[in-house]
């Protein structure tokens, strides 16, 4: 019995280990995003982080349309970025897990 505590308890470090590894490695995943025919463009990590924005001149004269063009693509760039760390981390997790019966809230 406590053979197999022990052994279960080995692989929650190993899928809390795999969960930790993921989410560095989601920090070098970039999602580009571009509005109003590219003069707007985001650059965020699948960690949500947001790593560049760039804006065209043009957009310089009118505040608002460049908060709502700024509001749209970052809101695109981590919804995006939201679901692939949802999904990266999910599979980290299950990869990991042992197989406790009644435990089966990864699938």
């Amino acid at each position: 019995m406590f053979g197999d505590i022990s052994g279960m308890m080995g692989k929650l470090q190993e899928a809390q280990q795999k969960v930790e590894e993921t989410k560095k490695r989601l920090n070098t995943v970039l999602i580009d995003e571009a509005v109003a025919s590219g003069n707007v463009k985001v650059t965020v990590t699948a960690n949500r982080e947001i790593k560049a924005i760039s804006v065209d001149e043009s957009l310089l004269e009118d505040k608002e349309e460049l908060e709502d063009y700024l509001i749209l693509a970052l809101n695109k760039a981590l919804k995006r970025a939201g679901e692939i760390n949802e999904q990266e981390l999910a599979i980290a997790a299950k990869s990991g897990m042992p197989n406790i019966p009644g435990m089966d809230m990864f699938k």
